[in-house]
């Protein structure tokens, strides 16, 4: 089961201090909101907004938030993601709920409670989204906001190491089952189970779980200078993530929109 293997792998990210599990510095906290919505998605003030942090723990993304002035739940199957967030909590005198929990299953949280879902890069650690979205979906009021962040679907076809024609695809686009493992990966995360998901998945699905895609970007992480093979020398070819901004539709409106769903 991908959420019991994943859980443990993430605890030993955490053991690791594998990069994405390193908690947030003390100049992040100089300007919280700007460092974490630099693009101004969410409108330069959540203070007294109810925010979601979803597959997010790592004490980073919620203590942030928090530090911002939102009311700020943190999601994580990973129970030693969630004990860093508590630590830095505990540390800057920050409130904030944490809940270990599944993205794809979460009955304990009520249904239209958040005005924002924050959803940093996670889906690829689920064999299906569908169900991710229709629970974000449900815990989102209308009119809210979901911001996520996806690990591109040819990001994940394509070889971390360029070969004598540069970096190839080597996955098919329309797999089944987990990815293979991987070593040393700057793209992928060591011992954890990942998934492809194609782009009908990840925003088609999203649409039909009652969102409007508002905005799209894919982070700039290339460099022209950058020796071959490393991360920055790969995404000049192939851009490793794609970050979604939609806004949660409701009552006539999504039923209209429901009418031509195939």
């Amino acid at each position: 089961m991908s959420q019991i293997h994943n859980r443990r792998a993430w605890d030993d990210l955490v053991a690791r201090r594998q990069c994405f599990t390193r908690p947030a510095r003390d100049e992040d906290f100089v300007d919280p909101l700007g460092k974490v919505d630099p693009l101004g998605w969410l409108g330069g003030d959540i203070r007294g907004k109810t925010l979601l942090c979803l597959a997010a723990g790592g004490g980073k993304h919620g203590p942030l938030y928090a530090a911002a002035g939102a009311s700020v739940t943190v999601v994580d199957l990973s129970p030693a993601m969630l004990e860093l967030d508590r630590q830095v909590a505990a540390e800057r005198r920050i409130e904030l709920t944490t809940l270990e929990a599944s993205m794809d299953c979460m009955p304990m949280l009520a249904a239209a409670s958040f005005d924002i879902v924050i959803h940093p890069v996670s889906t690829c650690y689920l064999p299906q989204v569908g169900p991710v979205y229709r629970e974000i979906g449900r815990v989102t009021r209308p009119g809210g906001l979901y911001i996520s962040q996806h690990k591109s679907p040819t990001s994940l076809q394509t070889t971390t190491t360029p070969g004598a024609r540069g970096y190839e695809l080597v996955e098919p686009y329309y797999r089944t089952g987990p990815l293979p493992p991987v070593a040393g990966s700057p793209h992928r995360e060591e011992g954890t189970l990942e998934y492809l998901h194609r782009w009908e998945e990840l925003l088609g699905l999203m649409c039909r779980a009652g969102f409007a895609i508002e905005d799209l970007v894919e982070p700039m992480h290339a460099k022209a200078d950058a020796a071959g093979g490393n991360f920055a020398h790969r995404s000049q070819y192939v851009a490793p993530y794609v970050r979604v901004k939609a806004r949660r539709l409701g009552g006539e409106r999504f039923a209209a929109r429901t009418l031509w769903t195939p």
